[in-house]
């Protein structure tokens, strides 16, 4: 019987010295050498707000947020009473053949936020509710066809990999689900022309493209709902990474004003402590699903509805009305890309700032002056978008700031921020950056050093 004085936050102690050999042993290695060859492996021990600490006490802005999970912060003390609560509470969680109460309550607020749409489908992850997104359109209209956009990212399970557009991600994996096609982001004519044939069920985008911020034009997601409109497809808004505030509204799509036939929510909506997807959508196409009482279990998730899950939602999305966290993020999000946005006359290997709210990718691009195109020249031919990693790398170290190259073969930057940074945390930002970017003007210096043993490094994996 397990003892009931088990305590993991002991054994984290006492057993965290030895994560990476873990790791190392019964998981993914070569994560473990990744984190090791750039120097990342510190051995992160806390984490309060937009703040990391690693085994020596040194704090950390963290920019990456769990791929974006922590809009609220870290281990806020709203959503950890609200968990505490469930815990204390013997709910009756997952009985299955009921309905949960914690989930009605979710479901009303989540329509609240997004009043056009009037039915909510819980799921664990986004890349689940990007499956349950292609089963409902397909069912929902008879056709099989589902049109997503280049250089998207939907997920990596068979489905949501199917309208993924990354060969990094994809090979080894195919053959991938049949009847999806691929038109670049923005393009309105190559979408018209997809969705013509009227076999085309659905039409999935994320309104920013998380791989790059990829920014649409203004025209083309209200093109888009046109375009769906007229040939009868479905259009999913893939909020997962986007919603709940992210951009500086609660949607990315009102920025354009779009009213999408579905919403895909996750990352934000849980927390960051218990997994949770919700995909919302009118009442005509979730009828046709669930149609019947035969059918009424015809589409679920065995933990999805679950009361950790629910409560997790639930206590974001007050933290998120209470500390006016969408309004916050657009204040923040619009300083900090005009401070960097600035620097870019100044140094020439800096190309753009672009993103809404505190969703915001710094781009970079080939110089031309000829000592630094040399050295980019070098970084590339051996790993295209390897110079980011000279600002990544730097702004860890040195600077106490984690950031991530946005995709494979990236020369754009991520900052996706909890959405409770400060102006100051600001400052400590636009400095680092200012300092790093500046450095990486500098040749020789430091940074190309790096660059040598990042482009030996890269020599030796492709030997």
């Amino acid at each position: 019987m397990l003892s009931s004085n088990l305590d993991v936050s002991e054994m984290f102690v006492a057993r965290q010295a030895q994560r990476s050999s873990m790791h190392a042993r019964y998981m993914n290695e070569q994560l473990v050498r990744v984190l090791k060859t750039i120097g990342y492996d510190v051995g992160f021990q806390k984490g309060q707000g937009q703040y990391l600490f690693d085994r020596d006490g040194a704090r950390y802005l963290d920019l990456l947020s769990g791929f974006g999970v922590f809009a609220i912060g870290r281990n806020h003390p709203a959503l950890r009473h609200a968990l505490k609560g469930v815990l204390d509470s013997d709910l009756p969680n997952l009985v299955q053949l009921d309905v949960s109460t914690l989930a009605g309550v979710l479901a009303e607020r989540l329509i609240e936020c997004v009043p056009y749409l009037d039915k909510v489908f819980f799921a664990n992850s986004g890349a689940e509710c990007v499956e349950a997104a292609i089963k409902f359109a397909r069912a929902a209209s008879g056709r099989p066809g589902i049109v997503y956009c280049a250089h998207a990212y939907h997920g990596l399970t068979y489905g949501a990999l199917s309208l993924t557009d990354d060969p990094n991600f994809r090979g080894g994996f195919e053959p991938l689900l049949p009847g999806c096609t691929s038109v670049p982001f923005n393009d309105l004519a190559a979408l018209e022309q997809a969705l013509s044939s009227r076999q085309v069920a659905a039409f999935i985008v994320e309104p920013i493209q998380g791989k790059g911020v990829n920014m649409p034009t203004d025209e083309f997601l209200p093109g888009a709902a046109a375009l769906c409109r007229k040939y009868g497809s479905m259009l999913i808004a893939d909020e997962i990474q986007t919603g709940i505030g992210r951009t500086g509204k609660f949607l990315a799509v009102e920025h354009w004003n779009v009213e999408p036939d579905m919403v895909l929510l996750a990352k934000a909506l849980s927390g960051g402590h218990v997994p949770v997807g919700a995909l919302l959508t009118r009442k005509s196409i979730f009828n046709k699903i669930f149609n019947q009482m035969d059918r009424a279990v015809v589409h679920g998730s065995t933990f999805a509805k679950n009361d950790l899950a629910m409560a997790a939602g639930i206590a974001t999305l007050e933290v998120i009305k209470s500390e006016k966290l969408v309004e916050a993020a657009a204040k923040r999000g619009a300083e900090l890309r005009l401070a960097l946005t600035r620097m870019v006359p100044g140094y020439e290997l800096m190309k753009e700032v672009r993103g809404k709210g505190l969703m915001i990718g710094v781009e970079f691009g080939p110089p031309k002056s000829l000592p630094l195109k040399a050295s980019w020249n070098l970084l590339e031919s051996a790993n295209k978008g390897l110079f980011c990693q000279l600002i990544t790398v730097p702004l860890f170290k040195d600077h106490k700031i984690l950031t991530q190259v946005s995709g494979h073969g990236s020369h754009t930057i991520k900052l996706l921020p909890p959405l409770v940074i400060s102006e100051q945390d600001c400052d400590w930002i636009e400095q680092a950056f200012d300092a790093v970017i500046a450095s990486s003007h500098k040749v020789p210096g430091a940074i190309w050093s790096l660059g040598k043993t990042l482009v030996d490094n890269a020599v030796r994996k492709s030997a």
